[in-house]
């Protein structure tokens, strides 16, 4: 099973919906796949992918089972809450033993990818997910300008002192104008590759700053299964991740 974790230096960045939707895009390419929400305050999964109603997990044998959604094994902290609104109010050794047994106590079967969608930024729990699951790779998310590149840069130094094989993507990108159909670069423009080539990490692509994305996570139905041409991207750097995993 590989391990990759999807992190990013701030929040707002579209992280957990890049997560989502590599998870997503594995499980169309037929592999059996987990997706992680270990963000523990500010859960996301769950409404990316339909789920936000759901309350407990099931047990069997003294283990979790992961909810399902189209074959693919969800487990985030929002489906053990009393209600969707309810918040997590503990200090790092709570969610540090919060953590751990999850990662000990939840039955995920026999999988070929495990995606783990990381809180922002670089504190206890982002430590204690790499201390537990040894990762195989981390795909880092940035936006173009320079506010989010510069706590990206600082995800990325953290992050190579803990995995060999690191990647980033820019989310939000650009806007196609619907109207006249030129690109509107709302956030600047080539940020993210500029960072990787600095960084020398490998940059896998840009996904365009886009309505129908927005739509699709509002609506709890991964954009990527779409035809749209952002998803199309999308399923394209998903390609390249696997050959370089």
């Amino acid at each position: 099973m590989k391990k990759i974790v999807v992190m990013s230096g701030k929040g707002g960045v579209g992280k957990s919906t890049v997560a989502a939707n590599i998870a997503f895009a594995l499980t169309m390419k037929g592999y059996k796949v987990g997706l992680l929400d270990s963000d523990l305050h500010g859960p996301s999964i769950p409404k990316i992918l339909g789920l936000e109603d759901l309350k407990g997990l099931e047990v069997s044998e003294g283990k979790l089972k992961p909810a399902e959604v189209d074959g693919l094994k969800v487990v985030s902290i929002q489906f053990l809450l009393p209600s969707k609104d309810s918040p997590v109010v503990w200090r790092g050794p709570m969610k540090h033993k919060f953590l751990e047994q999850i990662f000990k106590d939840v039955d995920w079967g026999d999988l070929d990818y495990l995606i783990i969608d990381c809180p922002p930024g670089t504190g206890d729990e982002i430590i204690s997910i790499f201390q537990l699951a040894n990762p195989d790779a981390a795909v880092i998310v940035t936006t173009p300008q320079s506010v989010a590149i510069e706590d990206v840069r600082k995800a990325i130094n953290f992050a190579k002192k803990a995995v060999g094989k690191i990647y980033l993507i820019e989310n939000m990108s650009g806007l196609i104008c619907p109207h006249c159909g030129k690109r509107i670069d709302v956030f600047g423009v080539g940020g993210g590759k500029k960072l990787a080539e600095e960084m020398g990490v490998k940059f896998l692509g840009e996904i365009p700053l886009d309505p129908e994305i927005m739509k699709s996570c509002e609506n709890g139905k991964p954009f990527v299964k779409f035809d749209f041409d952002s998803a199309k991207v999308f399923r394209d750097i998903v390609d390249t991740l696997v050959k370089e995993v």
